[in-house]
């Protein structure tokens, strides 16, 4: 695995300023930082963040911004077009600024497919003017979003029919929303912006997290099916288990499990779900 295509999400420390956040995340050996959309990490108002301050910052401290988690589009039809447009053409901005391949957006709220149909021109738009930055745009697969709806998702996906408009691809986000992630990637197979990477298993029907490699995400497989099917993104590493294990101690196991994985092209044969090695169970 390519070092400089590992990166980090800073939503664990989200609430701890900048600074502690980039000497944490370059101190387990990580350059490349996912930066969460909320302060003060950032914010797409220049009111709220300076651009220039987080460049500082990162050149202080040898890292780069891989990814804003930016929830550009969440609320376009509360606020209307307008204001949201200004949201989204902020973020692409500030990541040409910041020198981040992608961003983060929002097929608005909720799961209804009826919203579809108006997703599509401000989508179609925002993917026109990402394309001329050179920003990749990833819908991230959650609960509470069509985004956690392959179906659903990839007919967004296909209307607006750009490269530079696609899938944040979350598997355990995946396996919460219930839907299978092998049949998910094969659906979102060539529409892949952006890949977190986070571990998960199921017991008596709840989702739980856990630490990498613990759990029932085949990483094995699914960093050698993107690999092998062209895949150039990045990995970011997303450590939401910092409740249980410190994520000082934590994020550098995880870095070194997934720097380790001797990938392959097919599925591992292993159980609905992993039981977690004790002390690794995630309790939020």
């Amino acid at each position: 695995m390519e070092l400089n295509r590992i990166s980090a999400c800073t939503y664990a420390v989200r609430d701890r300023d900048l600074d502690y956040t980039l000497k944490l995340i370059t101190g387990a050996g990580i350059s490349k930082i996912d930066l969460w959309g909320g302060l003060p990490n950032y914010s797409n108002s220049p009111a709220e963040c300076s651009i220039l301050a987080i460049k500082e910052k990162a050149t202080r401290y040898d890292a780069s911004i891989a990814n804003l988690g930016t929830y550009a589009g969440r609320r376009l039809f509360e606020d209307g077009e307008a204001a949201e447009w200004t949201e989204m053409s902020r973020a692409i901005d500030n990541a040409v600024a910041l020198g981040a391949r992608s961003i983060r957006v929002c097929p608005g709220r909720g799961e209804d497919v009826g919203i579809i149909p108006d997703l599509i021109p401000f989508f179609r738009r925002a993917a026109e003017y990402a394309a001329a930055k050179g920003v990749f745009l990833g819908m991230e697969n959650h609960m509470g979003s069509i985004a956690g709806n392959p179906d659903a998702v990839m007919r967004l996906v296909r209307a607006v029919d750009s490269p530079y408009f696609g899938i944040l691809f979350e598997p355990a986000n995946l396996v919460h929303c219930g839907v299978d992630y092998y049949a998910a990637y094969a659906a979102f197979k060539g529409s892949i912006v952006h890949v977190h990477v986070k571990d998960c298993y199921t017991s008596a029907g709840q989702y739980e997290r856990c630490m990498l490699g613990d759990g029932m995400i085949d990483y094995a497989w699914l960093v050698g099916a993107l690999e092998a099917d062209g895949y150039k993104g990045d990995y970011a590493l997303e450590y939401e288990i910092e409740k249980v294990i410190p994520i000082e101690t934590g994020l550098p196991r995880w870095l070194q499990h997934f720097r380790t994985l001797k990938l392959s092209t097919k599925p591992a044969t292993r159980p609905a779900h992993a039981a977690p090695t004790a002390g690794s169970k995630a309790t939020h």
